[in-house]
């Protein structure tokens, strides 16, 4: 009789290419994709595989996404992309995303991630791919070196962290305040090399873009996967984009039900808005603990939220509201794409009427390009990260929360329970109707 299986054993089993795998056994990997970006690929790789006389091994399986110093704000950042994009030419990569948004939501986007794969991407927050059923994790220059030539990878099977979600999530919280939660309560060394797997019918009931922050943020748990079993949401998703995935598919990437798992149990009905404060996002706080806190800027970006929904979610608590005096509030899109249907479907003006000033679709402030928080000494961010200095200055506190609760704190000028706000929506006549949620 066959072993069970965790989710993320049969990913590796599978890209091992035998039949099951055993927590702590040492297994060499078959990569079905290695995903880079202009900060972590070419002006990195290049000079390496030219040392070694060496070239990609199937240049198909690479994704490259020009994300971190697009637009170009210096001579610098000209220097890095002008790299990355000579040698992608030089090269013949056939999947170059140039200018499209940020690497964890393009990836998808363009059709690159199903259930069943085994993938890599040269940035900490590469687990986003989870979400999908892929098995996908982080890694660093010199192991992006030995997957570009070779196309393998040696992986140490890890255990499995399963969270158990159960109950409805209350209207103004959502899968960040369910991240903030988790890693406030376990820490960031929390899933330390392991596997997390999301679970419950709390996150059975998510759509794909909550799933993606919960698998994006899993990096800071200190997980090296992040994942979520396929499901029917997973395949209506993907068609959208152009993937089919069969129904023997979505059943065959599942946790068989005696496989080892630690669980960790988790009742969202009682989970309320979450705020990290600075200089971690272990420091979770409930919003009413830290309400009233002032703040001089807002931000709505990153991969962890800027995405459709995440611009739905505060456009909701800012329709027919203005930002307090002398706030900022900015808004970067995690994608060209998702920019362009919140255009057509009116949220963008939603959040331009309020007062937001729209960025580019890219990484920009979160990882501490550009001057976007200069002269703020105190940040709400929608980001995944606040240690000291992450956004590009040194001087500023930054405070982590879910897009609604950026938005309602931009809405005051003070750290704001956004649930207060949609309340007040919902009990006027006039107030306008929330943009409808993409499938």
């Amino acid at each position: 009789m066959s072993t069970p299986q965790t989710l993320a054993q049969k990913l590796i089993a599978q890209a091992a290419g035998i039949p099951a795998v055993r927590e702590g056994e040492i297994v060499n990997c078959r990569v079905d994709l290695a995903m880079f970006h202009d900060s972590s690929g070419p002006r990195r790789l290049k000079p390496m595989l030219e040392e070694l006389g060496a070239r990609i091994w199937d240049p198909s399986r690479v994704v490259l996404v020009m994300d971190h110093f697009v637009p170009e704000a210096d001579d610098d950042a000209r220097r890095i992309v002008r790299i990355a994009r000579d040698w992608a030419a030089e090269q013949g990569l056939p999947h170059v995303h140039d200018s499209q948004g940020i690497c964890h939501v393009v990836l998808p986007q363009k059709g690159h991630l199903r259930p069943g794969l085994f993938c890599v991407g040269g940035d900490s927050h590469s687990p986003t791919g989870g979400a999908f059923g892929s098995y996908m994790f982080g890694i660093g220059s010199t192991e992006m070196l030995g997957v570009v030539v070779t196309g393998e990878i040696w992986v140490k099977v890890p255990r499995t962290l399963r969270m158990r979600w159960q109950g409805r999530l209350a209207d103004g919280v959502c899968a960040k305040d369910m991240m903030l939660h988790m890693i406030g309560r376990l820490g960031m060394n929390g899933g330390d090399y392991q596997a997390v797997e999301f679970a419950g019918d709390t996150v059975r009931g998510l759509s794909m873009a909550e799933r993606m922050t919960l698998s994006n943020l899993s990096a800071e748990l200190g997980a090296q996967a992040g994942l979520v079993a396929p499901d029917a949401t997973t395949a209506a998703w993907l068609r959208e984009v152009g993937v089919t995935v069969s129904d023997e598919e979505l059943a065959r990437w599942q946790t068989d039900e005696d496989a080892a798992c630690i669980d960790h149990d988790f009742d969202a009905t009682q989970l309320v808005p979450m705020v990290a404060l600075p200089h971690s996002p272990q420091n979770g706080r409930t919003v009413d603990a830290v309400a009233d806190e002032p703040v001089q800027l807002a931000y709505i970006g990153a991969c962890t939220g800027a995405k459709l929904e995440d611009l739905q979610a505060a456009a909701r608590v800012l329709a027919g509201r203005r930002i307090a005096a002398g706030m900022r509030l900015l808004v970067a899109p995690a994608s060209v794409h998702d920019w362009q249907r919140a255009e057509a479907a009116g949220v963008a003006q939603v959040l331009r009427d309020a007062g937001a000033e729209l960025l580019p679709s890219a990484c920009g402030a979160c990882a501490g390009y550009g001057q976007a928080i200069q002269g703020a000494t105190r940040v709400i961010s929608s980001t995944a990260r606040n240690f000291k200095g992450r956004m590009g200055s040194a001087q500023a506190e930054v405070f982590l929360a879910s897009p609604y609760t950026v938005a309602a704190s931009a809405l005051r000028g003070c750290i704001t329970d956004p649930r207060e706000l949609l309340a007040e929506s919902r009990s006027s006549v006039v107030a306008p109707s929330s943009p409808s949620t993409p499938s």
